[in-house]
């Protein structure tokens, strides 16, 4: 079982990085990009069909502090649509990534995820929390083709039943060791998938679906 991830007791506007014992802790904040602008150090991409997405900074005052948060504000409504954030400078097989999110609005979904073994917007793993439909389900995205993956110990459930708060801030995480992930929603244990799809290191980030508007900051990656 992995531990909840050290964060640093420093931090620098953008990104983190400190050496703690054998794990890295970086975590990429937003108060430092201009608001309106794309959040430096990120691509952005689409997987399947719609518009591209449009992933800016945005000003957040729910916790009663300004601050500056990643958004993806595009709310076209194609189903098989998934906009993409990934940080250029990650590549990791081995991590563990939290990220906090607020589903902001949407009719066909209102979805959060984490994208880790990111190779391109069409060959990626996802796990994703869903304030509509309040559950968190993990992913492969092949080719450009997504399919759930069976729980350890449970076979094909798609996912997990959880609550997923709508507008509220919540925390999704994935702990990636070798050919297994582990996911937790709020620190909350959910379950684990074992897939051998794609093994070698892959770049990380943050994706949403269809007309989703979803809020994120705090994006943590630890590597060993």
């Amino acid at each position: 079982m992995f531990s909840a991830p050290m964060i640093p007791t420093f931090a620098i506007a953008m990104g983190i990085a400190s050496s703690l014992a054998a794990a890295e802790t970086r975590v990429f904040m937003f108060d430092a990009d201009k608001e309106g602008q794309a959040a430096a150090g990120f691509k952005c991409a689409r997987t399947g069909n719609g518009r591209e997405g449009v992933w800016k900074i945005v000003a957040d005052t729910t916790a009663g502090n300004r601050r500056n948060v990643l958004a993806q504000v595009d709310a076209d409504p194609a189903q098989y649509r998934f906009p993409v954030c990934v940080r250029e400078d990650v590549s990791a097989a081995n991590v563990d990534i939290s990220v906090k999110f607020y589903p902001v609005s949407g009719e066909v979904d209102q979805a959060a995820g984490i994208v880790w073994r990111y190779k391109d917007a069409s060959n990626y793993y996802i796990v994703r929390a869903n304030a509509l439909e309040d559950n968190v389900v993990l992913y492969k995205v092949q080719n450009g083709k997504r399919s759930d993956l069976p729980l350890v110990g449970k076979g094909k459930t798609y996912g997990a039943k959880a609550p997923v708060p709508k507008k509220q801030w919540s925390t999704l995480r994935v702990a990636a060791a070798g050919n297994t992930f582990t996911v937790y929603l709020n620190d909350a244990k959910l379950f684990a998938v074992e897939d051998t799809t794609f093994p070698e290191p892959g770049a990380a980030g943050v994706w949403t679906k269809a007309d989703s508007v979803t809020w994120f900051s705090d994006l943590s990656v630890t590597t060993p």
